[in-house]
């Protein structure tokens, strides 16, 4: 049995073993510790999970230990804000640095490109600024990102692979670089990803990089480079995807495509080419996507469908193409999206185009082509067609109202400014997945029809700058997907680019690629309906866009309208309503547009949220409506005596015809909209896409 004079020593035993046990534990190097203990500080907002439960750095998340060193950090998404520190450069084990999607204005720390064990680098989408180093002393380098940030400078004389000579992808896209392309990327030679697009680059594609023989994605799209385009390009024999597209290059396209056995995506859209598609392109076999779209090409549209036998996406449209719509192109049996609008195409639909089975998205906007009636009979028989887009074709014909039409699967119908005669035709009513629909820019005439509540999925329905008259059907305000929207979207393809351009010429142009950035809307406006505004369209919550001016509306504005959550713009201008301005609309949090000028309204203009911030002009033409500047009672003179222009002041001492304070108003607009974007995360910059936007029908 232990005597009681051992437990002493006993005790102090076990206490040296637990300590030497915790130190063998801790497995976080000191240096490493300083170094993630200064980056931390540097933040203005905190990683809750580190230093909370064990000073160990190596347990906590998004850190990865190798024999006691911090070897990779991945940090991305991750909410954070605050500066770089550089005192991430003292971890000198450090092999992979991963920040992305997060927010760190400034400029990066020089220490940082001098990490010696650095293999992976992503600093993207970060708002970092100011500029690269010339040379990157990173001898590990394999991947370096820091696209979508806000870096300028010129890149002229960068030399990324001196030093990093393993470097296998380089994204500097969506930035701020001007200068040229630098040669030295040629040196480069395990490069497998260049992508500089969407900077402010200018000259010619260097023919240094032309050798990058493992290369097999090069993007530069959306620079100023110009020139004519080398055939060296033909050398880049592990080429997979191409964009040249919106720059200046000019001149014919090099016959060089034959060489190119991986080849599956070419866009060079949206720059100067010209002449005839060269014969190694339209009879590629590996060729899945084929962008040449806002180009001047000419001759007859020529494509090998025998041999393009991958070829899911053609894109010619705005080009100088003439001749027949080609009837071979159901033989192009992969063929999905064809987009061969604003071309010199003068005949029918071909009658082939019934076996267009793998169809599925169609413009042929803003051509010559006649026949509607015949087009719509063979077009109906491609049963997998979702989008199809006739804008500025088959002018001044008539519409077809052949009830036994059938587009059961059509999501998207565009037949805009073509001056078509007749009636919003009865076969629509079939079209039970339908989600957006355009039929402005006709002479349309008749009443809108009741059935539009049978299509579930409707969000966007434009009939604006018609002939259309009666009441406003009841249908419009039953409308399921402006009161869920629980349906899912149907996606276009990124290169099938949707334009609108409003009949009126007002407001910004904007350009969609996708039909959920439509916004929500119903457009009735220059037409020439009559009767009330229905209070049941306050059950439209999803509703973005309500547009009814320019008609012969008349009674009042209903109360209810308050109940449209997410409406942002409102244009009931140019009709015959009366009464007051509804309080209640106060409530509209999200609206940013509104006009309820030229009407016969009266009273004072309800004071509050987002009406603060509209001007006069929102409400002019309102004989009877003021808005007071002080705590003096509107005036409002009787009918008898409201005489005079439209327009003239209704008010009297101490009131001002929507006299308005303005500066309250725009300071109660900014601080609703600050805290909302506080509240849905909103503050942390998103992706940025500097695509060229423009809301305008002409479908190429």
């Amino acid at each position: 049995m232990m005597t009681n004079k051992w437990v002493p020593f006993l005790f102090l035993a076990l206490c040296f073993l637990a300590q030497s046990t915790k130190s063998l534990n801790l497995t976080c190097n000191p240096d490493d510790l300083i170094a993630l203990e200064g980056f931390t500080e540097s933040l203005d907002s905190k990683i809750d999970s580190w230093f909370k439960n064990s000073s160990d750095c190596c347990t906590w998340e998004g850190l990865i230990c190798e024999s006691k060193r911090v070897v990779s950090i991945n940090l991305a998404r991750k909410r954070l804000f605050g500066k770089l520190s550089k005192s991430l450069a003292g971890l000198s084990h450090l092999k992979s640095l991963n920040l992305s999607h997060n927010y760190f204005p400034g400029p990066i720390p020089l220490q940082l490109f001098n990490l010696q064990s650095l293999e992976v680098l992503d600093l993207s989408s970060n708002d970092v600024s100011g500029n690269l180093p010339v040379e990157l002393n990173l001898p590990s380098l394999k991947y370096l990102d820091l696209s979508q940030n806000s870096l300028d400078g010129t890149i002229d004389n960068a030399t990324f692979c001196r030093i990093a000579k393993g470097l296998q992808v380089l994204d500097l896209s969506q930035n701020y670089f001007s200068g040229k392309i630098p040669a030295a990327i040629g040196n480069c030679s395990l490069l497998e990803h260049l992508s500089l697009g969407s900077n402010f680059l200018v000259g010619n594609i260097p023919e240094d990089l032309f050798v990058l023989r493992r290369l097999s994605q090069l993007d530069i799209q959306e620079n100023r480079l110009s020139g004519t385009l080398s055939s060296g390009f033909g050398n880049l024999l592990n080429i997979v995807e191409f964009d040249i597209s919106v720059n200046g290059f000019s001149g014919i396209l090099p016959n060089a495509f034959e060489s190119l056995k991986k080849l599956a995506k070419f866009n060079a859209g949206s720059n100067r080419f010209s002449g005839h598609l060269p014969a190694s392109l339209t009879n590629s076999p590996s060729i899945s996507s084929l962008n040449l779209r806002n180009n001047s090409f000419s001759g007859s549209i020529a494509v090998n469908c025998s041999a393009m036998a991958s070829l899911s996406f053609l894109g010619l449209g705005s080009n100088l193409f003439n001749g027949p719509v080609p009837n071979n192109l159901p033989s192009c049996q992969r063929l999905t999206t064809l987009s061969i609008g604003r071309n010199n195409l003068d005949s029918q639909i071909p009658i082939s185009f019934k076996n267009f089975k793998s169809l599925s998205r169609l413009s042929l906007s803003n051509t010559s082509l006649h026949n509607l009636s015949a087009a719509l009979g063979i077009l109906q028989h491609c049963k997998n067609l979702t989008i199809l887009a006739l804008t500025l074709s088959f002018r001044n014909e008539v519409m077809i109202t052949n009830l036994t039409l059938g587009f059961e699967n059509l999501r998207t119908l565009v037949m805009a400014n073509s001056q078509l005669t007749g009636v919003v035709p009865a076969w629509l009513s079939g079209c039970t997945k339908l989600q957006l629909l355009d039929l402005s820019g006709n002479r349309l005439s008749g009443t809108i029809p009741e059935w539009f509540d049978k299509l579930t999925s409707l969000f966007y329905l434009d009939l604006s700058n018609n002939s259309l008259s009666g009441g406003i059907p009841k249908g419009l305000t039953k409308l399921p997907s402006l009161i869920n929207r629980d349906f899912v979207l149907e996606e276009s393809s990124e290169e099938f680019t949707f334009f609108s351009i409003r009949s009126d010429q007002s407001g910004p142009r904007l350009q969609y690629n996708q039909i959920m950035s439509f916004p929500p809307s119903l457009s009735l406006s220059h037409n020439m309906l009559n009767g009330p505004i229905w209070p049941e369209f306050g059950n439209l919550k999803k509703l973005q866009v309500l547009d009814l001016k320019n008609n012969n509306l008349s009674g009042s504005i209903p109360s209810t309208l308050s109940r449209m959550s997410s409406l942002e713009t409102m244009d009931l201008s140019s009709n015959n309503l009366s009464g007051n301005v509804p309080s209640e609309l106060t409530n509209l949090s999200f609206l940013s547009n509104f006009n309820v000028s030229f009407n016969h309204l009266t009273g004072r203009i309800p004071s509050g949220g987002q009406l603060d911030t509209f001007p006069d002009s929102s409400f002019k033409g309102n004989r009877g409506l003021c808005r007071s500047l002080s705590s003096t009672p509107c005036v409002v003179e009787s009918p008898q005596d409201l005489g005079g222009d439209a327009g003239e002041s209704a008010g009297g001492e101490g009131e001002d015809f929507v006299g308005l304070p303005f500066g309250f108003g725009v300071v109660t607009g900014f601080f609703i909209a600050v805290t909302f974007c506080f509240a849905s995360g909103w503050v942390f910059p998103k992706t940025k896409a500097r695509k060229r936007r423009e809301i305008n029908w002409n479908l190429t």
